[in-house]
């Protein structure tokens, strides 16, 4: 069939690459403010195994707290969250965005 011979040829030649496409959208899941736990399970459900995304993540260098602070400050402004009502709502709409506890923690604990 033809489908399998240009896929096979593709994939002979690099252009058809899990690490090419890992590599591509971890990038521009950082880029829409996207943390390492979300990007990891999406890269899963499309089939991407642990060991390609885990070299990625670690090849990438990403200061995943630039990130974090980043979509924070967009989202909710500069200030440190003023009570515990405020820090929880934060703090689940960056654990939905895929950053760790310990990282949100963190970035509360610098700010204060």
């Amino acid at each position: 069939m033809a489908v399998d011979r240009v896929v096979t040829e593709l994939d002979r030649d690099g252009s058809l690459s899990d690490q090419r496409f890992t590599d591509s959208y971890i990038y521009h899941r950082v880029q829409r403010g996207y943390g390492p736990l979300r990007i990891r399970q999406e890269l899963l459900e499309r089939g991407v195994s642990e060991e390609i995304i885990s070299a990625a993540m670690e090849h990438g260098a990403i200061d995943w707290m630039a990130c974090l602070a980043a979509v924070s400050a967009k989202k909710f402004g500069k200030s440190v969250p003023a009570d515990f009502t405020e820090r929880a709502r934060q703090s689940r709409f960056l654990q939905y965005r895929g950053f760790t506890p310990d990282q949100i923690r963190r970035l509360f604990n610098q700010d204060s």
